[in-house]
């Protein structure tokens, strides 16, 4: 699963020089949390409703309101952005986007193709998304959770006891005490007593 299969292509941008006001209307408008800051076509920025909110001036201020409009009139996206901004590849796999996010402790990145242009942004909301299609949660079915010895030949042997039932999804979880945890989804004939044959054929069902 790619970056480009889940981003939200061609994302609102804005210039630097957009006043933080304009800006946040912006992201109130469209419903976002972030936005690209994009000059000569160019990604030069990243900013957030937090971070432009933080400009806003305290309201235990002095200032009058005059004076307030004044500032905030001048004060723009390119003075308030971040300017080294994490990225993905339009190209890469969904795993190593969601993992720079969790490392970064962002939740979201702009999105770049080969020749460095600004194509769409990924967010933690989209990882949920590809997350949820990987599980096959939408497809209905019998969820397993399965332990078995982490050595060749085990995830075989659970698939074939799973038999008639048809296998939509597979996932690993850590190894402890040379055991490896499976969580499998199966749709059609059989889900009924899929768990029992698997039972059936010496395997450890935690739970169904």
């Amino acid at each position: 699963m790619r970056v480009r299969d889940w981003m939200t292509p061609d994302p609102v941008i804005v210039g630097p020089d957009l006043p933080v006001l304009e800006a946040l209307r912006t992201l109130k408008d469209h419903g976002f949390r972030r936005l690209p800051v994009v000059e000569a076509g160019r990604l030069i920025g990243m900013t957030t409703s937090k971070d432009l909110k933080d400009a806003m001036p305290s309201k235990a201020t002095t200032l009058s309101v005059w004076e307030l409009n004044y500032l905030l009139s001048k004060l723009t996206v390119g003075e308030m952005m971040a300017k080294r901004v994490v990225t993905a590849a339009e190209g890469e796999y969904m795993e190593d986007a969601a993992l720079r996010m969790q490392e970064h402790r962002v939740g979201g990145l702009p999105v770049l193709n080969d020749a460095g242009r600004l194509v769409g942004i990924i967010t933690v909301s989209d990882v949920l998304r590809a997350f949820t299609e990987i599980m096959g949660l939408r497809q209905g079915g019998k969820r397993l959770t399965l332990e078995m010895p982490d050595v060749p030949g085990s995830l075989t042997r659970a698939t074939q006891a799973m038999a008639p039932s048809n296998i939509i999804s597979v996932a690993t979880v850590g190894e402890a005490a040379g055991n490896r945890r499976f969580v499998i989804r199966v749709v059609g004939d059989g889900t009924a007593g899929v768990a029992q044959r698997v039972r059936d054929a010496g395997i450890q069902v935690q739970d169904e």
